[in-house]
């Protein structure tokens, strides 16, 4: 058996990746699970999967759980618990499923522990790449992505030497607005924007990919994943989302990973690694598939996608600057704080205050985050007093 932790188990990865250790269950156990607020959905999954460790964002939280289900000896709430999960000592997988950095802490202490990272948060590595990877090479630990582009890159790189790798290709479905111009973006609402053609996820990465800034955030997560610099990572717009990515091969080959818009696929690919397992998807049918269009990004009415370049190019902790304003915007956006066309705005203006410097320890990451957050959220407060 293969024992799983899952971060994040009532978002829409972790109730994916429940539904494969469901399907695999004589290869698949579950043992830890971390929730944020949503005590109905979790004491569910703690009736049913009877984990060792349980944690949830608020101690309220995990209190109104006790009134719903038995838990177990050990459960925490907030950071202490995300740790606590991440930790168990029964996991062989820790599934970092949760949105936003609050789970940095708890992925390098998974890391310290000799677990198998399957990383589904592109943030813990843009905030902290540098820390995470070299942790896990230090560790000998494995870490697994689970986001569709980079899992499809993974797996055309396997077997190959990094001699052969021209470029890595990532495709972006473009998103709700794919097509429109920036001055007919400067109106729509949140519900707008979290209508994606093609894929079910949280709001949050919903927006980032309207406003191509998740596109951004995964070309960072690229280059640390994989090793490759931002000169060699390309985007292209791909509106079907079959190729799901691409690497380019140094004789001009191109290998394309495809297959259906169905998480279970990524997830249940990093639990078995390096295994292949029977799915319970459907299989791609691509003469019904039609005509497969690929397109350039249309960099000057999404920019997020452009400051996501400059802020790797520029590498230290331009990074931390960047996802940290970007998580102020779109929640700001979401609240009616903020228009859409404004996101990239407030991003560059909190860049642009910022001088980059060295961020090679967890405090420097944190106390650059806090920085950055408190510049954009300033930010906003200004934009809509001149609103006023």
């Amino acid at each position: 058996m293969t024992r799983i932790a899952i971060l994040g188990s009532t978002g829409s990865i972790g109730t994916s990746a429940l539904s494969v250790v469901d399907t695999h269950a004589d290869r698949l156990q579950v043992v830890a699970l971390a929730a944020g607020n949503n005590v109905h959905a979790f004491a569910q999954q703690v009736r049913k999967y009877r984990p060792r460790v349980v944690a949830m964002a608020a101690p309220e939280g995990l209190h109104a759980l006790k009134q719903s289900c038995d838990l177990p000896a050990s459960a925490a709430s907030g950071p202490e618990g995300l740790v606590a999960v991440a930790t168990c000592a029964e996991a062989d997988i820790v599934l970092c499923a949760s949105s936003g950095t609050a789970a940095l802490e708890a992925v390098l202490e998974a890391i310290a522990c000799g677990k198998t990272i399957a990383l589904a948060n592109k943030e813990v590595l843009v905030m902290a790449g540098g820390l995470v990877m070299e942790a896990a090479r230090r560790k000998g630990v494995a870490v697994l992505p689970v986001d569709s582009e980079h899992n499809a890159i993974h797996q055309c790189l396997h077997g190959r030497q990094p001699g052969e790798v021209r470029r890595l290709i990532l495709t972006a479905s473009g998103g709700p607005f794919r097509g429109r111009t920036r001055d007919s973006l400067r109106n729509v609402t949140a519900a707008d924007a979290l209508k994606h053609p093609t894929w079910q996820m949280g709001q949050k990465i919903t927006i980032d990919s309207a406003t191509l800034m998740n596109k951004g955030l995964e070309v960072i997560e690229a280059h640390w994943l994989f090793g490759v610099p931002a000169s060699r990572i390309d985007v292209v717009v791909h509106p079907q989302s079959i190729v799901h990515s691409m690497v380019e091969l140094k004789d001009g080959s191109v290998i394309a990973q495809m297959g259906i818009t169905d998480m279970r696929l990524p997830i249940q690919y990093a639990f078995s690694y390096p295994d292949r397992w029977d799915a319970p998807v459907p299989f791609l049918d691509l003469a019904r598939m039609g005509a497969l269009e690929f397109h350039e990004p249309a960099w000057d009415d999404f920019p997020c996608l452009d400051l996501a370049y400059r802020a790797l190019d520029a590498d230290r902790s331009l990074p931390i600057v960047l996802n940290a304003a970007n998580e102020v915007a779109v929640a700001s956006f979401l609240q009616g704080r903020l228009a859409f066309t404004a996101i990239p705005d407030l991003i560059a203006r909190t860049m642009d205050a910022h001088q980059a410097g060295p961020a090679g320890t967890l405090a420097e990451v944190r106390r650059i985050d806090a920085w950055a957050r408190e510049r954009a959220e300033q930010s906003v407060r200004a934009l809509q007093s001149t609103e006023r």
